[in-house]
């Protein structure tokens, strides 16, 4: 696929115009700029053309390469966002969005709205290998090609599935990808990041796709998940336990991601025999307890050492106490210093009827991410996510392969905000959905989530299709109620959108007029 082409390149000038046309050109082709220059080969690829070739240079092509470009930048025509409130879940109050149907055309459509709003990307594509990838192939034959050999017209006769020993294997891969990236990246806001799971069969092309959509300049890393501990046993030559997950930058910032976060092991006391009395106030939901679930009345409680006296009635609900309560007693702190701690993530704790608070500080700033992620960063293997999903299901197995919830909820809290947007359009069975939830119920933030999948049909002799679930939508979006209804379970006190509004990618002559995903 190595292609050779010119070397036809300019650089940064400093006089008006020069800034002006170099201006414009970064703006509407970024893929064209790199350290200061203007590749035109590039340029001219972008809108449409076909750049000289030169044998002494090196380039990323291959067949279909100039289609798929112009599929991505053509403006979304004959399709519209279709809403539908019966699939919704909460769809007067959420403001999470469920897409089905073809994720190159949501893309599209999202732009109208979306443009540079997306903060995080996350997505799972086919890994192309052989079985796994299914696509419309715009690139060598038409529709209506595929319909006259099928003899059906519909959407689904022009599916195909990805077959490893024929010709066009990676390059059905390659055009499949490349208009998606490079609608993904617009989706992107400035200071955003993409992360792609892949493994053996595509990292290099993936690798060389995104250096051309994002740039190799805004190439953050790439991370080693530890998926499996029992791989199968297949190969004679090595066990594959670890898939890979690229990461790159709109535009590469200085901004430093966040990993684990460190806290100290000893317990820490609040109380000093020396101090005078005082009274404190400890808000509701804050504090987690041992103690068991009940109400706890207000009384003179304390150690041998400390008088300590409960001045409201409390209730203890799943390690928590839920109200605001106040403590009398010898504080080290004052309710300013409380306040703040609490703010900063200290965690303060009443373990014990005494009552007696203690404090664990963070010691230490969150680490850097290591580039490689397993349990001592509190992501596990696809065979645990497997069985809780199975659980979530009520012991019916949905998916063979899932990814933990705590992958994406660890890749998303590199750099995502507590208000940010995050989207995946390789939906599969809403994994990234479950995270985004997670993460708000864990710090009562409001992220959205935005999710795309196809609408790839369940085997009609499967327990999936004798349950009802037709189709992979079908399971993604009732995993989203599950998981909503198991987070409200596990964090009684966390407020959280749980919601989605369903949307079909859909003709525009049934585009509904008060389509509400614009507002």
């Amino acid at each position: 696929m190595a292609k050779n082409k010119s070397n036809r390149k300019a650089k940064h000038g400093s006089d008006e115009r020069t800034e002006k046309f170099f201006s414009f050109i970064r703006e509407l082709f970024p893929e064209a700029c790199e350290n200061g220059n203007i590749d035109f080969d590039t340029l001219i690829e972008a809108v449409g053309g076909t750049p000289q070739n030169d044998p002494e240079e090196y380039c990323f092509t291959w067949a279909g390469k100039n289609a798929a470009r112009k599929e991505a930048e053509t403006p979304p025509t004959g399709t519209a966002l279709r809403f539908l409130r019966d699939e919704s879940s909460e769809p007067d109050t959420t403001e999470n969005i469920y897409i089905e149907g073809d994720n190159l055309e949501a893309l599209k459509l999202l732009k109208e709205k979306y443009a540079g709003k997306i903060r995080v990307i996350y997505i799972d594509p086919p890994y192309n290998t052989g079985s796994d990838m299914i696509f419309r192939d715009r690139f060598t034959m038409s529709a209506a090609e595929l319909a006259a050999l099928s003899g059906d017209s519909s959407e689904d006769s022009q599916l195909q599935r990805n077959n490893q020993e024929g010709a066009r294997y990676h390059t059905n891969w390659l055009n499949l990808m490349y208009p998606r990236l490079i609608a993904a990246r617009e989706l992107l806001a400035d200071d955003g990041a993409i992360f792609i799971s892949i493994d053996d069969n595509e990292v290099e092309n993936l690798k060389k796709l995104c250096d051309q959509v994002f740039m190799p300049s805004n190439f953050v890393g790439q991370w080693n998940w530890y998926k499996s501990a029992t791989p199968p046993n297949l190969s004679r030559k090595i066990k594959k336990n670890i898939e890979y997950i690229l990461c790159y930058e709109k535009n590469k910032s200085n901004v430093r991601y966040k990993g684990v976060h460190k806290t100290s092991h000893s317990s820490n006391g609040l109380l000093n025999q020396t101090n005078r009395m005082a009274t404190l106030r400890f808000p509701g939901g804050k504090i987690d307890t041992g103690m068991e679930n009940g109400i706890y009345r207000a009384g003179r409680y304390g150690t041998d050492r400390y008088e300590i006296e409960l001045l409201d009635d409390v209730t203890v609900e799943s390690g928590y106490f839920v109200n605001a309560f106040r403590l009398k007693a010898k504080f080290k702190w004052s309710q300013e210093k409380l306040d703040s701690e609490l703010a900063s993530g200290t965690k303060v704790s009443i373990r014990t009827r005494a009552f007696s608070p203690s404090y664990e500080r963070r010691e230490y700033e969150p680490e850097v991410p290591p580039n490689l992620i397993n349990k001592e960063v509190g992501v596990d293997t696809t065979e645990q996510a497997g069985k809780a999903l199975t659980a979530l299901f009520e012991g019916l197995k949905v998916f063979d392969y899932p990814k933990p919830v705590e992958l994406i909820e660890y890749l998303a809290g590199f750099i995502c905000r507590e208000d940010d947007i995050v989207l995946d359009f390789f939906s599969g069975s809403a994994t990234t959905a479950h995270a985004v939830m997670k993460m708000n119920a864990e710090d009562d933030g409001h992220r959205r989530f935005i999710l795309v999948q196809l609408r790839e049909e369940c085997p009609q002799d499967s327990e999936l299709y004798r349950r009802g679930y037709t189709n992979i939508c079908e399971i993604g979006k009732e995993r989203i109620r599950r998981a909503a209804e198991k987070l409200r379970n596990d964090y009684p006190l966390a407020k959280f959108d749980g919601g989605f509004r369903v949307y079909e990618v859909a003709e525009c002559n049934i585009r509904e007029e008060n389509d509400e995903i614009l507002r």
